[in-house]
């Protein structure tokens, strides 16, 4: 069982076009997808289409469309609130360049911030893994998903492994006292954690494993580092593991790329799969996402079958 806790989900909205985005200009639109989105909410449908046993967390006004269009192919546990989810606005061109533009959902009062981790730690009550997923909504401290982790490790033995992805002062938050097992950057938001420049170029794949193991494993178990097309980077107790993404690769949207490459990892791990496994696997899923259009997601039937090269960072 892997539980997922979406804290802000959105409605996305895609529209792609046939043209670059031009500024200022007037364009016509090829096409326009509708989904129940969030982080959350993403990995759990890719591990659902994977065959994965799952369950996702999220707060959901009993009156919002955002229930209808979640539909039921994943089992959720929905806390009362009152507000609709945020919408989310995400325009592709034939390129894969993606813009969006991203509205803030419902405030969280205390109350509410309360029978969330309720439910996450009534969820997580047999799980292999618990995923913290994506920013918070307003009204929510930064520290929420601290409490999350010392609730579920307080209440729970066995707890499940907790596994994030955050960015700014909430992922600085958990690292600076929650102690997680996985946390899922990109190498934009692990740089800003270290309060350092992004890497770029050939050699971002050692820099981005030199800055991990400034937080691995005094502050993290382990950092999986998505770096878009330059693959991906494990850090863990047995060192750094760079994987390439698979050859071919034609990137159409990178909505839902990184959620699809942590949902591949936990997959992977729930197998029972070793490190370079799971890694290539969390490459392997995020690279099918990138390469469909919209906010389509991974399923096994897209997953590209290239090699995934996989090398020892010393």
């Amino acid at each position: 069982m892997i539980v997922t806790l979406t804290a802000h989900p959105s409605l996305d909205r895609t529209v792609e076009l046939a043209a670059p985005l031009a500024v200022g200009e007037v364009q016509a639109a090829d096409a326009i997808r509708e989904d129940a989105g969030g982080k959350g909410i993403n990995v759990a449908r890719v591990l659902a289409a994977a065959g994965d046993d799952v369950r996702a967390v999220l707060p959901l006004d009993p009156t919002d469309p955002y229930g209808a269009a979640l539909g039921a192919d994943i089992e959720r546990i929905a806390v009362a609130i009152e507000g609709h989810a945020r919408s989310n606005l995400t325009i592709t061109d034939p390129a894969g360049e993606t813009t969006k533009i991203n509205l803030p959902g419902p405030a969280l009062g205390e109350r509410a911030i309360e029978a969330l981790i309720a439910a996450v730690v009534d969820a997580s009550a047999g799980a292999d893994w618990l995923a913290l997923c994506g920013s918070l909504p307003p009204g929510a401290p930064d520290d929420l998903y601290v409490r999350v982790i010392r609730a579920v490790r307080e209440r729970l033995d066995p707890a499940p492994r907790i596994a994030v992805d955050t960015s700014g002062a909430p992922l600085a938050t958990v690292v600076e006292a929650g102690l997680p097992d996985l946390i899922k950057p990109n190498e934009i938001e692990l740089a800003e954690l270290a309060g350092e420049a992004a890497p770029t170029g050939e050699g971002i794949a050692n820099e981005v494993a030199r800055i991990a193991r400034r937080l691995v494993p005094s502050r993290v178990a382990a950092a999986l580092v998505t770096l878009g097309g330059d693959g991906a980077v494990l850090v863990d107790g047995d060192g750094a593991l760079h994987a390439t993404i698979p050859p071919g690769v034609q990137v159409r949207s990178t909505v839902g790329a990184g959620d699809s490459s942590l949902a591949g990892y936990l997959h992977a791990d729930a197998a029972g799969s070793p490190r370079g496994e799971r890694l290539a696997s969390a490459v392997r899923h995020g690279s099918a996402t990138a390469a469909l259009p919209g906010t389509r997601l991974a399923t096994p039937d897209d997953l590209p079958e290239g090699e995934i090269a996989l090398t020892d960072l010393r």
